[in-house]
């Protein structure tokens, strides 16, 4: 077999997942581009330990652990992407900036509204 073939398979892979990446706005569909990019380098993990002809295998192993690694992430990202869907309306990557707070306590989806006094603390004063 030449290593040409599917060397060449995991780089058109990757540039596709590195492309989703990069020009995607849904949540969902940059993780997908991720699991896509993890698999090429799955590829070239086995197709490379089967040129080695490694006796103990090391490739196959290492990918192992990545699909593992794969995994976990998806599950904690998915949940990640389901919240903030139920909180905003919206699986929008630009839109995830509006979840930081701001160090004077307010949301930074205020839109530059000032926070709003205490009326009670103004009345004792």
């Amino acid at each position: 077999m030449h290593l040409a073939y599917p060397a060449v398979l995991a780089v058109l892979l990757f540039c596709i997942g590195l492309y989703g990446v990069l020009a995607r706005r849904n949540a969902i569909l940059v993780l997908m581009s991720v699991e896509l990019m993890l698999n090429a380098v799955n590829l070239n993990l086995v197709a490379f330990d089967v040129w080695l002809r490694d006796t103990l295998h090391a490739g196959q192993a290492l990918t192992l652990f990545t699909i593992a690694v794969a995994a976990a992430e998806i599950g904690i990202g998915l949940a990640i992407v389901l919240l903030v869907y139920r909180n905003r309306g919206s699986s929008d990557i630009d839109r995830l900036r509006d979840l930081a707070e701001r160090p004077d306590g307010t949301d930074a989806t205020d839109h530059g509204a000032q926070p709003q006094p205490d009326t009670q603390a103004e009345a004792t004063a």
